[in-house]
């Protein structure tokens, strides 16, 4: 197999409103997939803010960016490093526990014979394609999952930006019904096709590439009773309007991918387009919202 290398930047902010301007204004100038955030608030209340890039970026025009967002010195202090693809898989299995979120607990193939019989398990080995479960968005978004299911079935289900599945396989598994699962990522999809294969649910997981809602496939499943959609905050805002048109009545809809200060813009863009927020949590400092349709 060969290897391929990510891009690590990071630096360290004094507050949080300086985090969620560099957040902001970095995740709206990269394009979906070649980057990705998080912040972290530190125990001395400073703001640490990493930045995950696939590809080698131009590096003077994020250090450019980030001076614009945060100051002159916090792009100074910007360090930056290389991380071999065969390094961090080896390093997340080393920690890759299995994590319980309602009845689902996702976990690696060294811990199958550990999960309770009474619990589904979903598979995910750490990889490329995001989402193995352990990042606080993904168990926020199975948690209210768990929830949405326990109130009764939804008829049509979409994972929008399905990453590694498993969202799909989730919801899969509780249902025993086909789901829909979409990504703009090819790699993600053939990635996503596999994990519900070896989940044992490859014939109800329907896993497509599609940008947007433009896409046949939305019309011929639609309109949806449930829509997943564990992305960012900026896409999230965007899609308000195209998702809100691909919705049943009362519908419900979870989303995540948020850093908790991001959550009232999408919340509010959500409202004018007709879906109340019922439900948000909050995990390791990520927002997952719960919202339903009501026109």
């Amino acid at each position: 197999m060969t290897e391929t290398a990510s891009t690590r930047a990071s630096f360290v902010i004094g507050d949080e409103a300086a985090a969620r301007r560099v957040t902001d204004l970095l995740g709206e100038s990269f394009d979906d997939g070649e980057l990705a955030i998080a912040a972290f608030e530190r125990p001395d209340r400073s703001w640490e803010v990493s930045l995950h890039f696939g590809e080698m970026p131009n590096l003077d025009g994020v250090r450019a960016l980030v001076a614009q967002a945060a100051g002159d010195a916090a792009a100074a202090a910007m360090t930056v490093e290389s991380i071999a693809a065969k390094d961090w898989v080896a390093a997340s299995l080393e920690g890759l526990v299995p994590v319980p979120a309602g009845r689902f607990v996702v976990h690696g193939s060294h811990d199958r014979a550990r999960i309770p019989s009474n619990k589904l398990g979903i598979e995910i080995e750490a990889a490329l394609a995001f989402g193995t479960g352990h990042h606080g968005t993904t168990r926020g978004c199975l948690t209210l999952l768990d929830l949405v299911l326990r109130a009764g079935p939804p008829r049509s289900v979409l994972d929008l930006g399905t990453g590694t599945g498993v969202l799909a396989i989730a919801a899969a598994k509780a249902l025993r019904q086909p789901v829909l699962a979409t990504d703009i990522d090819r790699q993600s999809v053939a990635v996503a096709k596999e994990n519900a294969r070896l989940n044992g649910v490859g014939n109800l997981v329907e896993a497509v590439h599609a940008t947007g809602f433009s896409a046949p496939v939305f019309a011929a499943w639609g309109p949806f009773d449930l829509v997943l959609a564990n992305i960012l905050a900026n896409p999230l805002r965007q899609l308000a309007t195209p998702m809100s048109q691909h919705l049943a009545p009362s519908a419900l809809v979870i989303l995540s991918g948020l850093l908790q200060p991001q959550a009232q813009s999408v919340i509010a863009a959500y409202r004018a387009r007709g879906c109340v927020l019922l439900r948000q949590i909050v995990i390791e400092g990520w927002s997952s919202l719960l919202l339903a349709k009501t026109f």
